[in-house]
């Protein structure tokens, strides 16, 4: 082959390699853009953050996928309520509180990866300086009302449940995870429930709410009271 075809011919080569390496960027940038929901944005993901905010109290309109101004003030209150950043969008961190993927999709591998970080810093909040037990016992409940009616149906659902948890209004659930409370998430999600059944627990020494004392007593872990 001539040298000007060869040259010519590696020119055309190097021209459809930036046209990809161009086509790839853009495809990256409009994939990561995907992972941001504001005023405005409509689909099956919007509907979803809606209908969570609807279930846990934040939000009161309609289950649409439209996302307009009510959405976005049911965000704001949901992240002051959970000390991010109030700026009413719906960006990686608070999709992860709100336990769904930050990513473009949202298998089943990513959505328990969700599950088990939520649960991993509830458990080391609540329950931190508990022994191991009592540790999988918090992480136990948290399950057990997944699977009860009257409880969300969602690990992240029943965490952010307005009023359920002190440690959501305290900063405790904002200090890094012990690695023992990731063990003991991993051991309740695998089916480890030391409480056999409870829906609830309490430290006799630190509640003020007296109804809690009305539940039938299933045993004590620790400091912990677990109650039906």
């Amino acid at each position: 082959m001539p040298r000007n075809k060869k040259l010519a011919a590696a020119l055309a080569v190097i021209f459809l390699l930036n046209i990809a390496l161009i086509a790839g960027f853009q495809w990256l940038g409009i994939s990561s853009q995907a992972a941001v929901y504001q005023q405005g944005s409509q689909g099956e993901t919007v509907r979803q953050i809606q209908e969570k905010l609807k279930r846990w109290g934040y939000y009161d309109g309609a289950v649409d996928g439209v996302y307009g101004s009510g959405t976005r003030k049911a965000v704001e209150y949901f992240q002051r309520k959970n000390d991010q950043t109030v700026d009413g969008i719906v960006g990686p961190a608070t999709l992860q509180a709100l336990g769904m993927s930050s990513g473009s999709s949202s298998g089943s591998e990513s959505g328990r990866d969700n599950d088990l970080y939520l649960l991993s810093r509830m458990i080391s909040a609540e329950a931190r300086g508990e022994p191991y037990t009592g540790q999988v016992a918090v992480g136990a409940v948290i399950l057990n009302r997944v699977r009860h009616p009257s409880f969300p149906n969602t690990i992240a659902g029943v965490i952010y449940q307005p009023g359920a948890f002190s440690a959501l209004n305290d900063g405790q659930f904002d200090e890094s995870i012990a690695e023992s409370a990731r063990r003991a998430a991993q051991d309740a999600m695998s089916g480890w429930d030391p409480t056999g059944g409870a829906i609830y627990y309490y430290n006799p020494a630190k509640t003020t709410n007296q109804w809690i004392y009305s539940r039938p007593v299933i045993s004590q872990i620790g400091d912990h009271v677990f109650a039906k």
